[in-house]
């Protein structure tokens, strides 16, 4: 059977090259007699995959020296809790920027270890923007500044970092890291989920400046505390050591297509496709503002909601699968990470054009 073009917001489309290298190699890792997926996390044959990858993602996101890269596990979600547990030293409050779900579910984790502060929110416009920096009500005394830089249900995406002065800026980037060029030292925490452009759901990346190590809780566990982390190169247990290595394979793949200024301009090109056709009827509808469209993830609704169900059986027919938006907002929703191919984008901007042709 010939392979779809996949839309899910995550687990998401990985590289072909990377699921075609994974597939060579799974019996046999360059001449060791062994898969990847049974070697010891200790041996000299996945230290020098988990070595490698993390050189390969420094090189790519030009990471600064004074920054450690954990791979950790647990999800995006786990950084909910860990990212309080690990900064708040002697604070009781931090700021938190509410833009849709996800910045709503890491509000609610950190109620359990401090009290945060909303220093801004979209709510009342449904979460269809960006809060404009101006609006932002930031506390000087906060341990971070929380923010979320691709909401992946609601489709708005930050792009731009903002400045928060001496606090330190933490973001959870899961559904846009490596899809652009980034400024690391402006972040004192960056954490991402790999499930969209990194690799399979199972790994976190976390990429947290050195002095913001050690202020870990009293309670907090080793295996979730970033120093001891840091200190045990992500080994102090056993790490997700296949997605590891398939993380790996990504970032050589990104290297591949020219590194993340050319991938941004593919994803550039691949998301004005959509929105050009969005913007050209009253067929179809994209709620949210202009200025802070998602690149990775476009949610869009039909004009008749009734024809929703006959779009996604259509699309599926033609190959074009996970279209359906999340359940809290319905509609539709295409992401479009890295590893979507320009074809794939075309293929439903085709699609698109033709269902409204038949039933508009």
């Amino acid at each position: 059977m010939a392979r779809i073009f996949n839309f899910s917001a995550g687990p998401a489309v990985m590289p072909e090259q990377v699921l075609v290298q994974a597939r060579d190699e799974m019996l046999d890792w360059h001449g060791s007699g062994m898969s990847v997926m049974e070697m010891s996390h200790r041996g000299k044959e996945f230290i020098s995959i988990a070595a490698s990858a993390e050189a390969d993602l420094r090189a790519l996101l030009a990471i600064p020296a004074n920054y450690k890269v954990l791979f950790m596990q647990g999800g995006a979600q786990a950084q909910f809790a860990l990212v309080p547990m690990n900064l708040l030293g002697s604070a009781t409050t931090a700021d938190y920027v509410d833009t849709g779900q996800w910045s709503k579910k890491a509000i609610q984790e950190a109620k359990r270890y401090c009290t945060p502060a909303v220093a801004a929110s979209s709510e009342k416009e449904r979460h269809t923007r960006v809060p404009d920096r101006a609006q932002w009500r930031l506390n000087p005394n906060a341990a971070y500044v929380h923010y979320t830089s691709n909401e992946t249900i609601g489709g708005v995406e930050f792009h731009w970092i903002p400045d928060t002065g001496s606090v330190p800026l933490v973001c959870d980037m899961s559904s846009d890291i490596l899809s652009r060029p980034l400024d690391v030292s402006r972040f004192g925490l960056i954490y991402a989920g790999a499930q969209k452009n990194i690799g399979p759901a199972g790994l976190t990346v976390v990429i947290v400046r050195d002095d913001l190590l050690g202020r870990a809780m009293p309670a907090t566990p080793a295996v979730f505390d970033y120093k001891a982390q840091a200190e045990a190169e992500s080994m102090l247990n056993t790490p997700p050591t296949y997605a590891m290595y398939l993380a790996g394979l990504t970032f050589k793949w990104l290297q591949g297509q020219g590194g993340l200024a050319a991938i941004e301009r593919r994803n550039i090109e691949k998301a004005a496709l959509v929105y050009e056709l969005l913007d050209q009827t009253e067929f179809y509808r994209c709620p949210v503002r202009r200025e802070d469209r998602s690149r990775m993830n476009i949610a869009f609704t039909l004009r008749d909601a009734a024809l929703d169900e006959p779009f996604l059986k259509e699309a599926k027919q033609q190959g074009l699968a996970e279209l359906k938006g999340h359940r809290s907002v319905g509609g539709m929703r295409a992401s479009i990470y890295n590893a979507m191919p320009l074809a794939g984008v075309k293929a439903l901007v085709d699609f698109m054009r033709e269902f409204e042709r038949r039933h508009g």
